[in-house]
């Protein structure tokens, strides 16, 4: 293993889009300079530190310790400044909102900040880079044959349609289930996918939506998946015709750029994170109002009315991750915001 330069905390047990963000970008940072993550509920082939072994290392080298979570920040600290140890801290935000007075006493503790949007470094406070999220289009690319993968996932034939990420409101889950309650019937190819995990607080929540399809006829067409694993999640892209981010509010929103990587067009909510960025309205999907379930259901519509319009924004949502959304160009742009703390007197 190389010396280790920068160690990326993932202290959390459930898929999240911070540890997909670890996740995607360590084989590739790994390349680059010398890094390991540390924390549960990630892959063993990633470079890896138990965490109760990071006050061991040696204090002769400097390190970044790069956090995503508050508690990630906060445990930066308590290392450095508690036990000691020679770190330099960073944190990337996403949000795209005001934080908390403890946030941004967190915030203010740190070396150096990246945020993943514009908006989103405009609620810092302090200065920033601006790195937008890429995808590794080696990993997301095009099914060679679909139908072969939908049976071996066990997905239905006709057109599907996918929606991944926790079951909630802010994801707006009951808006795509309500376009789909008007669109479905006059689309009787048309299945939808739902995945990710519906937590105690929000079981409720994803019985109301299902009580609605069942109400609607529409409950054999519509399924939720649960959470499944990271190697499927990739696979399930490359099975579907389309794909759908509602959200009501994202931090950056990476699903679209990941099924757009997979030939896969995208609708998603004018707006809300990142995905007025992401998506070529009319060209590789639609950009819809926000909180709009008319808005879904006329998109939804007009993108199943014409297939060959589907396939058409499938491959130009491709060719669009490839020129603008590619991963080395995040993972270098993060790698020399962790030489110049490295590297800072």
């Amino acid at each position: 293993m190389q010396d280790i330069e920068v160690i990326a905390p993932n202290l959390k047990h459930s898929l999240s889009g911070v540890t997909t963000t670890v996740i995607r970008l360590l084989p590739i940072q790994k390349k680059m300079i010398g890094i390991v993550a540390t924390g549960p509920g990630l892959p063993n082939d990633l470079p890896h530190i138990r965490l109760i072994r990071v006050p061991f290392l040696s204090n002769q080298t400097r390190r970044v310790w790069h956090a995503r979570r508050n508690t990630e920040m906060l445990m930066g600290l308590f290392l450095r400044t508690v036990l000691r140890r020679n770190l330099k801290l960073l944190f990337t935000s996403a949000a795209q909102r005001d934080h908390s007075g403890f946030t941004k006493w967190l915030i203010s503790k740190m070396d150096a900040l990246i945020a993943t949007t514009p908006q989103a470094a405009s609620f810092l406070e302090h200065p920033s880079t601006v790195i937008m999220h890429g995808v590794n289009t080696d990993l997301f690319h095009p099914a060679d044959n679909k139908s072969a993968l939908r049976a071996r996932l066990g997905l239905p034939e006709g057109i599907v349609i996918g929606c991944f990420g926790r079951i909630r409101p802010q994801k707006g889950v009951d808006l795509l289930v309500d376009a789909a309650i008007r669109v479905l019937p006059d689309h009787p190819d048309v299945s939808i996918v739902f995945t990710g995990r519906a937590t105690k607080e929000f079981e409720t929540f994803q019985h109301q939506q299902e009580e609605k399809l069942h109400a609607a006829g529409l409950a054999d067409r519509v399924q939720f998946r649960g959470e499944r694993p990271w190697d499927e999640i990739v696979e399930t892209y490359r099975a579907l015709d389309l794909f759908v981010a509602p959200a009501r509010h994202e931090g950056f929103g990476l699903t679209p750029i990941e099924a757009m990587a997979s030939g896969v067009p995208a609708i998603a909510s004018h707006g809300v994170g990142a995905f007025s960025a992401q998506i070529q309205d009319g060209v590789t999907g639609r950009l819809v109002e926000k909180d709009s379930v008319a808005a879904l259901a006329d998109a939804l519509g007009e993108m199943l009315d014409n297939p060959a319009q589907l396939a058409a924004a499938g491959q130009a949502a491709r060719a669009h991750v490839e020129q603008d959304f590619r991963i080395e160009g995040e993972a270098q742009s993060i790698v020399n915001v962790y030489r110049s703390l490295l590297n800072a007197d």
